[in-house]
């Protein structure tokens, strides 16, 4: 059987995470979000989304990338969340039976404010 192959990144957040003051942690999340968009736009992200209701509190995020890890943990040392202490970073190969899994091309938002308003 041929296997497609996906780097995976799960986002998490450090025990040692700095606290920040609301407006702070909110401009924080707006920056990471537009980071994420912003790879989204360039074709490098194939899905990517929070964890809800996640039994580890830690687990705050999941993404597929269409690029090697080593260029993964790059990208991702260069968002403004991680670069802030905020999240962390786990960086995997994913293997899938090929053609299993499909991914379709969706902006994703680029602040909270977007998120929430559902566009």
């Amino acid at each position: 059987m041929r296997s497609d192959q996906h780097t995976v990144v799960l986002l998490l957040r450090p025990a040692d995470a700095p606290d920040l003051p609301l407006d702070a942690a909110d401009r924080l999340q707006d920056a990471h979000l537009a980071h994420q968009a912003g790879l989204v736009e360039q074709g490098l992200v194939l899905a990517a989304g929070p964890f809800v209701d996640a039994d580890d509190e830690r687990l705050r995020g999941f993404v597929v990338l269409s690029v090697s890890p080593q260029e993964a943990r790059e990208l991702y040392h260069n968002d403004p969340a991680v670069r802030a202490g905020r999240l962390g970073v786990q960086v995997m190969s994913w293997m899938v039976p090929e053609g299993i899994v499909r991914f379709e091309s969706v902006p994703l938002p680029r602040s909270v404010l977007e998120a929430a308003a559902g566009d």
